[in-house]
């Protein structure tokens, strides 16, 4: 049983009751609820002064790299298979999650203080809830449409898999397709799921570690950098948002800073 036949126009997820979305193991219900607690993340940063941003950027990160890393790596290839269209609709994607890598990546790169943060911080924001909409309007219905609510429910579960092992950080020159990132997400998920747990000591006020967490997490920066620069880990990139690792430029796209990892 599918859940739209073929010649039904689709709906956008956010049209659809949870049981239209084939209940809490499908892949569209499970991506659905990311977009909303998103969508709090991003207003509850909107309405905090920035000296108290930085706990809310980390989860911030933690819901959207993992997310988008479990699409590119398990939903984007299932999409350009079974849509007509999924190679054109899936690129438009990947570019929109570049970019928010490239954002992040600056903005990881300032001071607090910078006045450059506040327009990066809204650029972030919209990227997101373009993303957003591109995904519940567009390539989401297309792939329900195609599949069975047994085959989202697998889907799910697999989605769900990969996204909890997945890095939690921005990675702007690790390729946005297989083979490339799926090479890269132990060693980059074991880096990044380990400067997430220093920095949360570190915001719990440990003065006494401070200087210490600093240090590591820096040293655990170059090695996320090192190993993000590995030729294998651009395997399948397209050229549109593919990055120089030597130059921090786009190859198919405007010019990047360099990524703190």
């Amino acid at each position: 049983m599918t859940t739209l036949s073929a010649d039904q126009p689709p709906l956008s997820l956010a049209q659809q009751d949870p049981a239209a979305l084939g209940g809490r193991l499908s892949v569209l219900y499970r991506q659905r609820a990311d977009h909303i607690r998103l969508e709090e993340l991003l207003r509850q940063l909107d309405a905090t002064p920035l000296a108290g941003q930085r706990p809310i950027l980390l989860d911030l990160y933690r819901l959207v790299f993992p997310h988008a890393f479990a699409e590119e790596s398990v939903l984007w290839p299932v999409l350009r298979r079974v849509l007509p269209e999924g190679e054109e609709l899936t690129l438009q994607v990947e570019q929109e999650h570049q970019e928010v890598n490239e954002v992040v990546s600056r903005l990881e790169d300032l001071e607090i203080t910078d006045p450059r943060r506040e327009p990066l911080l809204q650029r972030l924001a919209g990227l997101l809830r373009e993303d957003v909409r591109d995904e519940e309007d567009e390539l989401l219905p297309g792939l329900q449409q195609q599949l069975t609510l047994g085959q989202l429910r697998r889907l799910g579960l697999l989605w769900e898999v990969v996204r909890r092992v997945s890095p939690t950080r921005a990675h702007p020159v690790v390729a946005r397709r297989p083979p490339g990132n799926v090479v890269a997400a132990l060693p980059l998920t074991a880096i990044d799921r380990t400067r997430d747990l220093l920095e949360r000591v570190a915001l719990r006020r440990a003065p006494a570690l401070a200087s210490w967490l600093a240090a590591l997490d820096q040293e655990l920066g170059r090695a996320a950098r090192r190993v993000e620069r590995l030729p294998i880990m651009r395997a399948g990139e397209h050229a549109s948002t593919r990055v120089e690792a030597a130059g921090g430029s786009r190859t198919g796209g405007h010019a990047v800073g360099t990524d703190r990892g």
